[in-house]
């Protein structure tokens, strides 16, 4: 299903600056914002929780959003050097663990999407629905040497700050606020952290890849319709494997979509967080 982009910006699209954090006893930076259910956050490598500032703003009118900062990412600390993807979503039980959640619906992008499908695998009836924007599955032989040979040269030489804006964003001029905030981010973020982060990235994408019969629960998967990584036909392959599987696809946007589609986004979240639901 395709959904047409849009260049009209509602109030919660221009949610950008820093958030304020809070950190829980292992060191797992995080904001929280709004009462409710809870809907916790996840972003991608090289970034940090204002990622997600567009949803925040606007979903926190209904939930208890929680934004977390993922390991050596904004004020997070770092999982040790070799970490797997295992490592992350063992990390984010621990944070659940911390917090005391239970039952949550959980929205990751791109490497966030990652951990938050392994956490629906792994942690069954703690994760009530899962949103897996723009994430990744089972890499074409193509794809993966490129992935593994950029994780390689990350490791050695250290964050790759103008490959992600070139892979990520179109020449619109509707991105450019979205690209200049991720070229922010990217020079922020600790080398070592996004070098773990990235090299679990790489070599995660066929992990929990058969998996998604297990999740009883709503899966949304959302990707823009021109992103080269995270494509349209992965999010329709594991759609088909998930029982509540469904697919949106927002045309004319690459991979930091939920920047530079925000209300088309917040709109399918919503949807997504309501799928199921009594209405009275």
């Amino acid at each position: 299903m395709q959904i047409a982009g849009s260049t009209t910006q509602g109030a919660c699209a221009k949610a950008y600056g820093a958030f304020a954090r809070d950190a829980t006893a292992s060191g797992v930076a995080y904001h929280e914002a709004g009462t409710g259910e809870p809907l916790v956050l996840i972003h991608g490598v090289g970034m940090r929780l204002e990622a997600w500032g567009p949803q925040i703003a606007c979903l926190s009118a209904t939930h208890r959003v929680i934004a977390v900062d993922m390991p050596g990412h904004g004020g997070s600390r770092k999982l040790p050097v070799g970490s797997p993807l295992e490592a992350f979503v063992a990390w984010f039980g621990r944070f659940l663990d911390e917090m005391g959640l239970d039952a949550v619906n959980v929205a990751g992008h791109s490497m966030g999407a990652l951990v938050s499908g392994g956490a629906a695998a792994t942690f069954g009836d703690r994760i009530k629905r899962v949103a897996y924007l723009n994430g990744v599955y089972r890499r074409d032989p193509e794809a993966k040497a490129a992935v593994l040979a950029r994780a390689a040269a990350i490791s050695q030489s250290g964050v790759d700050k103008e490959g992600p804006l070139v892979r990520w964003f179109g020449d619109d001029p509707d991105s450019a606020i979205a690209r200049e905030l991720t070229r922010k981010w990217l020079n922020l973020v600790d080398p070592e952290g996004y070098a773990i982060a990235y090299s679990a990235f790489a070599g995660g994408d066929a992990t929990f890849a058969e998996r998604w019969k297990d999740v009883a629960g709503p899966a949304l998967f959302l990707t823009g319709s021109d992103d080269p990584n995270s494509t349209p036909l992965m999010a329709v392959q594991m759609a088909a494997l998930a029982p509540q599987g469904s697919v949106r696809i927002v045309e004319g946007h690459r991979h930091m979509v939920n920047l530079t589609a925000p209300d088309i986004v917040n709109s399918l979240l919503a949807e997504w967080l309501s799928f199921g639901e009594d209405v009275r």
